[in-house]
């Protein structure tokens, strides 16, 4: 497949490439900027394209809620006969609307009828597009997206894609540390967005979803927001990071004393998540920073402890966690480490990606400029 991104211009589609991840709680587009243009291409093009491009490449945040990751970005990258650079844009699903009025505002029905989509929004949002600016979302499979993501970004980025945390559970030591992520099979893909998938990846083609929990990072936003007050994410990790879960966990210790000893249970351990919170006087004393804390910590443990179930079910020891749930998200990526070193006796190995929830997304893109029969939409 990777063969044929940079087949020659004449199977790809007209500019501008983008395509859009479109979850639950978060849409993500991608967006490769031709570098190579010549400048008897710049007389020809339009100007309709020349102002999005504009748009999308001199702003860092677009409104309220859109954010360029630029950090992520992508140069010198080669797809479909050109080069040029790849760029990472987010912005709510919630924002979807003035997504829309965006496109409609910038002219895009003008230069396509077809949008290249995966994930549930791009059948939630079908109608809108062909409704507000008769655009067609051509509909794509998330989890092979997301496997083609993955592959493409990890083996074209310059800088080093894969790393893991050295001594996670020691904070003044631990060290990010990158990993040669060229020769992986098998592994797990654990994906956290709104909700969690969890799929068993055997090579490029050979993948299949083994499990997956309701509870992820959806859930972590939605209880924090019932929980402090707090009205995003990055506000809700910021909180989280001032907090101690131990104030509202029930730990090991807690109950024996100390550690247990016979099953190498160590005393700070969580034994139940909350527990504390059964006490008026704990409550009372337990602030918005340890509930976020302390949810964060839930939600965690949870998703780890699923992926190390399937990963010693499917006997793989690569688990590779991606998706916007890590971003900016360290306490997180440092819990899962930890916990998969600690369960397995160091034979699991957590591991991540920078681009985190840009993998569904890339793709897409991928399919755009691969699949020349973007007026055969799938239904």
């Amino acid at each position: 497949m990777m063969a044929s991104v940079g087949q020659a211009r004449l199977h790809t589609p007209p500019s501008p490439w983008f395509a859009m991840d479109i979850g639950g709680t978060l849409t993500k587009l991608v967006y490769f900027e031709p570098t190579d243009i010549s400048e008897e291409e710049e007389a020809r093009e339009l100007e309709t394209v020349k102002t999005i491009r504009h748009y999308l490449i001199s702003n860092k945040a677009y409104g309220t809620t859109g954010i360029r990751d630029s950090h992520l970005e992508m140069s010198c990258q080669h797809l479909g006969g050109r080069e040029g650079t790849i760029h990472f844009i987010r912005f709510p699903t919630s924002e979807m609307k003035a997504f829309v009025e965006l496109a409609k505002a910038k002219n895009f029905p003008s230069l396509a009828s077809v949008i290249c989509a995966t994930g549930g929004g791009a059948y939630k949002f079908e109608d809108d597009f062909k409704t507000e600016v008769n655009l067609t979302l051509h509909k794509l499979d998330e989890l092979d997206c997301l496997i083609q993501g993955i592959h493409y970004i990890d083996r074209n980025n310059s800088e080093s894609e894969c790393y893991y945390w050295k001594d996670p559970g020691h904070a003044e030591i631990c060290e990010k540390i990158p990993f040669d992520f060229r020769d992986p099979y098998p592994y797990l893909v654990v994906n956290i967005g709104s909700g969690v998938s969890i799929l068993a990846v055997s090579s490029p083609d050979n993948y299949r979803r083994v499990s997956g929990t309701s509870l992820g990072g959806g859930s972590f936003l939605g209880l924090c927001g019932l929980l402090t007050g707090c009205e995003s994410f990055e506000e809700a990790i910021e909180l989280a990071s001032q907090g101690d879960s131990h104030n509202v966990d029930k730990l090991v210790k807690d109950i024996y004393g100390g550690d247990y000893e016979r099953f190498n249970l160590k005393g700070d351990l969580v034994a139940s998540s909350f527990g504390h919170m059964m006490c008026k006087d704990r409550q009372a004393k337990a602030s918005k920073f340890d509930l976020a804390k302390a949810t964060l910590v839930t939600i965690t443990n949870n998703i780890g402890s699923i992926a190390r179930m399937c990963a010693v079910n499917e006997g793989i020891e690569r688990v590779v966690f991606v998706g916007n749930f890590l971003r900016v998200n360290t306490i997180s990526m440092k819990l899962l480490a930890y916990a998969m070193e600690y369960w397995s006796k160091g034979s699991l190995k957590a591991l991540f990606l920078e681009h985190e929830g840009y993998f569904g997304a890339m793709g897409s893109l991928l399919q755009l400029i691969i699949n020349r029969d973007e007026d055969k939409p799938r239904t």
